[in-house]
Formats: C-alpha cells, sequence, structure tokens
C-alpha cells in the first residue's frame, strides 16, 4: 500500500488537474487604484490635489511586498486571476483536510478504503 496516494478515486488526479485547468490564469496578490503625482510643473491635476490615478498590482516574491503598476485594460483579468487563485487556495485546504481524513480512513480500516468513521 502507498501511504501518499489519497484512497479515494473522487480525488483523482486527473479531477484535480482538470479543476485546476479550468481556473487558469491563477495569481496571487491584490489590486488597488491609487492617485499618483506626476513628474510635470504645473499639472492642474497634482495642484489640485487629484493626481493621475493608476493601477497597481501588490504581490509578495520571496517574503518581500513589491508593487507593479499594470494598465487599465488589464484589470479586469487580473482580478480574474486573483479569484482564480483564492479559489485554488481554498481547494488546496479541503485537500488537505479530506487527506487527512482518507489516511485516517485507512489505518481505522485498511481493507475496505470507503470505511466512513
Amino acid at each position: 500500500m502507498n501511504e501518499n496516494r489519497a484512497p479515494s478515486k473522487g480525488n483523482s488526479k486527473e479531477k484535480w488537474l482538470a479543476q485546476m485547468d479550468r481556473l487558469w490564469p491563477a495569481i496571487k496578490g491584490s489590486v488597488a487604484l491609487v492617485h499618483k503625482p506626476c513628474i510635470r510643473k504645473n499639472c492642474q491635476a497634482c495642484a489640485s490635489g487629484q493626481k493621475h490615478p493608476a493601477w497597481i498590482l501588490a504581490v509578495v516574491a520571496k517574503g518581500k511586498r513589491t508593487s507593479l503598476y499594470i494598465p487599465e485594460s488589464m484589470v479586469s483579468h487580473i482580478k480574474q486571476a486573483i479569484k482564480n487563485g483564492r479559489i485554488i487556495e481554498e481547494k488546496l485546504q479541503q485537500a488537505a483536510i479530506q487527506m487527512v481524513k482518507d489516511h485516517r480512513r485507512q489505518l481505522i480500516n485498511p481493507k475496505n478504503p470507503s470505511y466512513k468513521s
């Protein structure tokens, strides 16, 4: 018996990969609309305090927070990728719980993997 494999066919690798494929693209981060001053002298928007709108993608890479400007045309695509990333993260958490439950079930009754405690 291979202890690293889940005994349930419902958690097959193929099923998992199909779910993940439907959730591509997926990223982890956040998007924010900020207002920044520009470098032009006598800019009316900056002088009035309104400044210039810019979209920012914030991510943590190698333990450090970084921000990237993103064009407005990408905002909806990036937001969907973040949503997909959150769904994947939730599915990973659920898979962790299910893996332990399946393993416990296997220990309780190794001859019957569908045994439910």
